[in-house]
């Protein structure tokens, strides 16, 4: 399981994200990891302020190894291959700061999101650390080549892979699959797992449920939607009234990782295996219910 991203069995890799397929899709479900992303362009490492290690610190590092069941148990595995300190996918596609950029922006970019506001906009101004990651203002066609090049066909792929399970099954469970550091206020009960259904509009309450019945019967301590309630991968394509529903899995970094060196730690293995059973559990659930 100690494998980069790149070399999981299976992937048809083409920049910029990988597909896991299975054999055949056999259950409604379809999981995404959209921040595990460690191709990190040369020339956008050499200008940053950061250190390619600190550059790293707003990846959900492994996530996509945790979860590389998914198509042995029927359901596939879109993977993000770029980093989302390049280009964030679980935003708008126009999040951005003005006060990053060395001319006036399009009127119709978002320029006042609280995302924007806090410098995590769909191009980031910081790292999840709050260290500015440019020594210079960029340009906005720099800005739209991402967007173009990389949030948009990372989106075209997932709206397919979503499209074609609901078409298949007449309905489809989205897993989108994070990770979460250290969180302060959290210090003395942090929980393990924290499940994000946009406060029960993105997910049918029965789907979260039983995913997390699956978690605590793993041993897991999960909360709901504290402090994370899902992005905008939760909320965009989470749309139960039309069988289509989104949950969010965000995972403590501390089980399954070392934070500071950005390495699998020992506890990665346990990890693993505990998320290829909860794929085997839901892949083995009957989810009807979510059928509009």
């Amino acid at each position: 399981m100690d494998l980069p991203a790149h070399s999981l069995p299976g992937a048809t890799a083409a920049p910029p994200f990988a597909l896991y397929h299975p054999v055949r899709q056999t259950v409604p479900l379809v999981f995404a990891s959209p921040h595990s992303g460690q191709d990190y362009p040369a020339d956008f490492v050499a200008e940053a302020r950061l250190s390619p290690l600190a550059l790293r610190r707003s990846e959900d590092s492994f996530v996509d190894e945790l979860f590389v069941a998914a198509p042995a148990h029927g359901a596939p595995l879109i993977a993000a291959n770029f980093p989302r300190v390049w280009c964030d996918v679980n935003r708008e596609p126009w999040e951005l700061d003005p006060g990053m950029f060395d001319g006036p922006l399009p009127p119709w970019v978002n320029t006042t999101s609280p995302r924007v506001g806090a410098g995590l906009g769909t191009i980031p101004r910081i790292v999840a650390t709050g260290e500015p990651v440019y020594r210079r203002r960029l340009s906005f066609a720099e800005a739209e080549a991402r967007i173009r090049g990389y949030w948009e066909p990372y989106h075209a792929a997932l709206g397919e892979l979503i499209a074609g399970t609901r078409a298949r099954f007449g309905f489809c469970l989205l897993v989108d699959c994070h990770s979460m550091p250290a969180h302060p206020a959290q210090a003395a009960n942090p929980p393990d797992m924290v499940l994000g259904d946009a406060h029960g509009t993105a997910c049918a309450p029965r789907a979260t449920r039983l995913v997390e019945e699956a978690l605590v019967g793993l041993g897991y301590r999960v909360r709901r939607n504290d402090p994370y309630a899902g992005g905008y991968v939760t909320r965009h394509y989470g749309r139960p009234r039309d069988g289509a529903h989104a949950l969010q899995i965000e995972i403590a970094r501390a089980l399954y990782m070392d934070e500071g060196r950005i390495q699998r730690g020992p506890g990665f293995r346990d990890v693993v295996a505990d998320m290829t059973a909860l794929i085997a559990a839901l892949s083995g659930s009957d989810w009807a219910f979510l059928r509009p």
